[in-house]
């Protein structure tokens, strides 16, 4: 089955594109670079046989339950949940050493801080996969890793409530062509970064997990130094979406592993 939803692509310029954050000095400040809104189909896992495997896709959906009932910066609760995540990705994609780098908060709240994603995207360019390498292991490491098979991975759970609305939608790597990428430069008002974003394509064929739960995640691939497929992702505002009053909240976990 499939279902009707409005992503925001990027697009071909000529012109530096960024996003710009506290832009002009002031805090929250977000300046974005122009964005398509786009009417896309959207194949419902949930309603169909069809899978999808981290080894051929750079995506997989697995059951998982958490011992974690609050992620609230009060509790402690980080590493109890980043020892998960690692026994979770050494079982089911085969990774030898996982570092747990990064945990983001979004609610779907127009008072939240971190909002979910609404541009179609994915985390690293691929300078900014090897500067990130560099970052989280030092220079020697980087080397010793680059010379192995190492890659960025994320981890992505509801949190409290099952999704209702802007659930998370992916890219079927397949369905991508080279040239839909696009450099999208990341500026702080302390370091400049950069992701790729996504331009349009009929081709794209998009999948999603409707009405996840707190015990299931998503695991998806951002970056491999031996060509495992990255996935383009971003938020989907779905067309005749259930009328909820509860927001969308979920954690996404940034993950280094070596293989």
């Amino acid at each position: 089955m499939q279902a009707t939803a409005t992503v925001n692509y990027h697009i071909k310029s000529s012109e530096k594109q960024a996003f710009e954050f506290d832009a002009d000095g002031i805090m929250g400040n977000l300046i974005s670079p122009e964005l398509v809104p786009s009417k896309v189909m959207v194949e419902d896992l949930r309603d169909t046989s069809d899978s999808t495997e981290f080894s051929t896709d750079g995506i997989t959906f697995q059951h998982h339950k958490s011992e974690i009932q609050s992620y609230n910066d009060a509790t402690n609760w980080q590493d109890v949940y980043d020892e998960e995540i690692k026994n979770l990705l050494k079982a089911t994609i085969g990774a030898k050493e996982i570092t747990v780098f990064d945990h983001t908060i979004r609610i779907d709240d127009p008072h939240s801080d971190r909002k979910p994603a609404r541009n179609v995207h994915n985390d690293y360019s691929e300078a900014a996969a090897k500067q990130r390498l560099i970052d989280i292991v030092g220079q020697e490491n980087a080397q010793k890793y680059s010379h192995g098979h190492y890659g960025f991975v994320n981890i992505w759970r509801p949190v409290e409530n099952t999704i209702f609305t802007s659930p998370l939608g992916f890219i079927r790597p397949s369905s991508m062509h080279e040239n839909d990428w696009v450099n999208i430069e990341l500026i702080y008002p302390d370091r400049i970064g950069q992701i790729l974003g996504v331009t349009f394509n009929e081709q794209h064929e998009w999948i999603y997990m409707p009405h996840m739960t707190p015990d299931e995640i998503a695991i998806f691939n951002i970056y491999d130094n031996k060509g495992l497929p990255s996935l383009g992702h971003s938020a989907l505002d779905m067309e005749q979406n259930e009328n909820v009053s509860v927001p969308r909240k979920s954690i996404e976990s940034r993950t280094l592993v070596l293989y």
